[in-house]
């Protein structure tokens, strides 16, 4: 149970039965500051720390930076697909084996900081800028063979922005969320 909780530190996304406006906009929010609030948790580590794996087994910190970016480049992607197109099928990635490419593993965390930055500032625009309708548009992962709705992948990714944050947290001895 212990590997459990230090690879779901914060546990798992629950999707509220309603999800209210109040809700809707703290998970825009927290996707909002997020670059910010992961660059203040990085910019005071050692290097070596950067190198750490938040679990036996688990990522590295370093790691977990540019699969955050990765991760939400094809977030950002999948939304607008979804905005533009009706129920596009997305292309799904296999995360934990870009994550062992030399990039992941090597490059410093600052490239992917700003690529998360940049991002974002795009993605929290278009987040605080959907009306109803599109808030309802959805997307189809073929590897789930699940729809995913818009309002409630916000609250995935919210999760995810905090989930990892927290991985990071546990290299350095914190714990919190956004």
């Amino acid at each position: 149970m212990k590997d459990q909780n230090l690879k779901y530190p914060i546990g798992f996304f629950v999707k509220p039965l309603v999800i209210s406006k109040e809700e809707l906009a703290k998970w825009i929010e927290i996707i909002g500051v997020f670059p910010e609030v992961l660059r203040d948790e990085i910019e005071p580590m050692p290097d070596h720390l950067l190198d750490t794996p938040y679990r036996e087994g688990g990522w590295t910190v370093r790691q977990v930076v540019h699969h955050c970016a990765d991760s939400h480049i094809n977030a950002f992607m999948r939304f607008k697909l979804a905005i533009t197109e009706n129920n596009p099928v997305i292309k799904p990635y296999n995360e934990a084996l870009w994550a062992e490419l030399s990039d992941c593993k090597s490059l410093p965390v600052e490239f992917s900081l700003s690529i998360l930055r940049g991002l974002h500032h795009r993605w929290y625009v278009i987040l605080k800028n959907m009306d109803d309708e599109m808030l309802k548009r959805n997307y189809t992962h073929p590897e789930h063979g699940t729809e995913f709705i818009l309002d409630e992948a916000i609250g995935m990714y919210a999760w995810h922005c905090n989930h990892h944050l927290a991985h990071i947290k546990l290299v350095n001895n914190k714990k919190a969320t956004i």
